[in-house]
């Protein structure tokens, strides 16, 4: 665990003008040689526990400077940006808002609100080319009770300028410190069809809405033309990668995302659980590396799972062959 003196406004500057700055409590920043904060990681609670308090990532900043995160959108104030979710969890919320009940639809439930504390940096590092931390959460049932530990991991590397992309890792490592089992699952699982969000999500900007989805082999509008995709045929469906690309609004230009999962998620023996997608670009922008989409499953007392993350942050409009290839000269 780190001291409160080592957290405190840390900065560091790496060779290649990476500027990580810690203001303690509060935030982490990561900002370009050039001055574009690419990255703020808020693990200050937000005030409304309706929301599910908890970590988030926004904004998130391509190198030209363009936002590629939405944050408390009039659809759904509980939708910041990229953060760590659960949206059905042994009976409660990690995911905030409305809880789904089957039969009786989106409800009101503060009773299941939970929340996700953070307790420290256990790491934090400003490299020649990168920055590391990892964070230690608890997961906290609305009453108060703790049902889980969690070991956070966040890099930020492989930034390339010709390119016009950066990469953010994020890994998770999540302990069961109840005396009964966590059943993790989903608004699916309870029986809506095809609405199996949880997992890690990201949410987009307004103007990305009705943006093209691209995976591998698959097809896609062409993002050149600003096309958008029949994103129903990705919802629910498995793969390496999944790449979302929008057109700003205000900036002349386009941005994509590509979220990548690590080889051991989609190898059945390693992950404790199959993952799908869940992608939608109508009526809103939004991404999830789903881990209970259709079934849910359990984590037994005392044991832990483990998921790694590959988000590539580029600016302009990406085709599937240039995302397969960027992700292939990032080996894990």
């Amino acid at each position: 665990m780190s001291t409160r003196a080592e957290q405190a406004a840390h900065t560091a500057r790496a060779a290649h003008g990476l500027r990580v700055g810690h203001t303690h409590g509060e935030a982490v920043t990561v900002t370009t040689a050039d001055g574009t904060e690419i990255l703020r990681y808020v693990y200050r609670p937000d005030p409304d526990a309706f929301e599910s308090r908890k970590p988030y990532v926004h904004p998130l900043r391509t190198l030209a400077g363009r936002t590629v995160t939405g944050y408390r959108p009039n659809d759904h104030r509980w939708h910041k940006g990229l953060q760590m979710t659960a949206s059905h969890l042994s009976g409660q919320n990690f995911w905030g808002g409305n809880s789904y009940v089957h039969g009786r639809g989106y409800l009101p439930l503060p009773e299941r609100i939970g929340s996700m504390r953070h307790d420290g940096f256990s790491a934090f590092t400003a490299g020649a080319d990168r920055f590391d931390c990892t964070e230690d959460l608890t997961w906290v049932e609305n009453g108060g009770a703790e049902w889980a530990r969690e070991e956070r991991g966040l890099s930020v590397h492989s930034v390339d300028e010709e390119a016009g992309a950066w990469v953010l890792d994020w890994s998770i490592r999540l302990t069961n410190v109840r005396d009964e089992p966590l059943v993790f699952g989903s608004p699916t699982t309870a029986g809506r069809e095809m609405a199996g969000y949880t997992g890690l999500q990201w949410r987009g900007p307004r103007d990305f809405t009705g943006g093209t989805v691209l995976a591998p082999g698959a097809g896609g509008g062409d993002p050149g033309a600003g096309a958008p995709a029949d994103t129903g045929r990705f919802m629910g469906t498995q793969g390496p990668w999944l790449a979302f690309t929008g057109e700003h609004d205000e900036t002349d230009g386009h941005s994509t995302l590509v979220f990548a999962h690590a080889p051991e998620n989609l190898d059945a023996r390693a992950a404790i659980h199959v993952s799908h997608w869940f992608v939608r670009s109508e009526p809103i922008p939004s991404v999830a590396f789903s881990w209970a989409f259709f079934e849910e499953f359990a984590l037994p007392p005392g044991e832990s799972f483990a998921y790694r993350y590959r988000i590539v942050v580029a600016d302009g409009a990406w085709d599937r062959e240039r995302v397969a290839a960027h992700l292939e000269s990032l080996p894990w």
